[in-house]
């Protein structure tokens, strides 16, 4: 049966500061966290993203986090993602070759919103990862022969100046991207109040800080998330 796994990324008003856009047609802006840690080899600052997302002046020569990693993103290459945290890893590590690791993060909504979006901020959907191989955790990967590890190479974790990934995800490119339009996980009440594909669909309870805790599907609920991530939001809200 199919699985897939949700997990929280991208910018958010404590780093660095703002949340990504979201428009009433589902139109937003993928915004990185800031690189906190020292780094062996360079990476794109906010500045280089030249994104519409008004970065704090402050900010702008950070620089940035490309966590995931979409081949379509301003400076990115393949579809990787690594994470140093047990409480993501820990499910990403139960899955395998073929299942779906979905991405959400908060944005802020531009606009008016439709009867299906909350106002002000939620969590929103914005892309996802067909698995092209098992996941790799960060002891296996550390023990990979250097042209197992290529497939990496482009990975945020990989180029800090000390690896501390605890699992390394490679995306099939035929079956990875970031969305055209960002689905919503929130409720049209409030940011904080989790839809139906919360509440219905994933293991998790949809109370307390759900928008920060990975969100786990199996079976018939898995393949609604795969029948949403191969639209990749094309279809809008209305399919929501």
């Amino acid at each position: 049966m199919p699985r897939a796994v949700a997990i929280n990324v991208g910018a958010n008003t404590n780093a660095p500061g703002v949340r990504g856009p979201v428009h009433p047609d589902g139109r937003f802006e993928f915004v990185p966290i800031p690189e906190p840690e020292p780094v062996a080899e360079p990476v794109p600052t906010y500045r280089d993203l030249d994104l519409e997302t008004a970065i704090p002046a402050d900010a702008l020569d950070a620089p940035v986090h490309l966590d995931p990693e979409f081949a379509e993103y301003p400076s990115g290459e393949r579809y990787t993602y690594g994470d140093p945290f047990g409480v993501k890893a820990r499910p990403l590590l139960d899955l395998d070759t073929g299942d779906l690791v979905l991405f959400y993060a908060t944005l802020s909504m531009v606009g008016e919103p439709t009867a299906r979006q909350p106002p002000e901020w939620g969590a929103y959907l914005i892309g996802g990862f067909e698995l092209a191989a098992d996941p790799v955790s960060g002891e296996a990967y550390r023990a990979l022969p250097a042209a197992e590890r290529e497939r990496f190479a482009t990975n945020a974790h990989c180029k800090r100046e000390t690896f501390d990934a605890r699992v390394l995800l490679a995306g099939d490119p035929d079956g990875s991207g970031l969305y055209d339009r960002a689905i919503p996980l929130s409720a049209p009440t409030a940011g904080v109040d989790a839809n139906e594909l919360v509440t219905e669909l994933s293991s998790d309870s949809g109370k307390g800080p759900w928008w920060r805790r990975p969100l786990r599907f199996d079976g018939t609920a898995a393949a609604t998330l795969w029948t949403l991530h191969e639209a990749r939001g094309r279809e809008r809200l209305g399919s929501v």
